[in-house]
């Protein structure tokens, strides 16, 4: 069980650095999820990740406190703004468009009601 946890940490460590890229793969989240698959497989790489320079405090702040720093919640609203802009500039239907705004606009609410870390 221990590499199959290994592995899927591996696996959402990849997709958060294509999120880095994308502006519709969210980082943070996969490097939560592969922060907590490496706490189950492997010390090594677990500590690689929370100590890590850049990912590193951002993982600690959130398993601390629930916390998520205000330049992150900023880029989080840039990238969920461009997101939705990208849509309206591609003319999506309508209902498309209310739904990705309803669930967008919770998203930011959650982003935005968490602690400063």
């Amino acid at each position: 069980m221990q590499y199959v946890w290994a592995t899927l940490g591996l696996i959402c460590v990849g997709f958060a650095v294509v999120g880095i890229v994308l502006p519709l793969l969210p980082t943070v989240p996969f490097l939560l999820l592969a922060a907590f698959f490496f706490a189950r497989s492997s010390s090594r790489l677990h500590n690689w990740l929370i100590t890590h320079r850049t990912f590193g405090p951002l993982i600690v702040d959130w398993q601390t406190s629930g916390a998520i720093r205000p330049g992150a919640k900023k880029a989080a609203t840039v990238s969920v703004a461009a997101v939705f802009g990208l849509s309206f500039l591609l003319s999506l239907p309508s209902h498309v468009l209310i739904i990705q705004a309803v669930v967008l606009v919770a998203v930011m609410l959650f982003i935005w009601t968490r602690p400063n870390g």
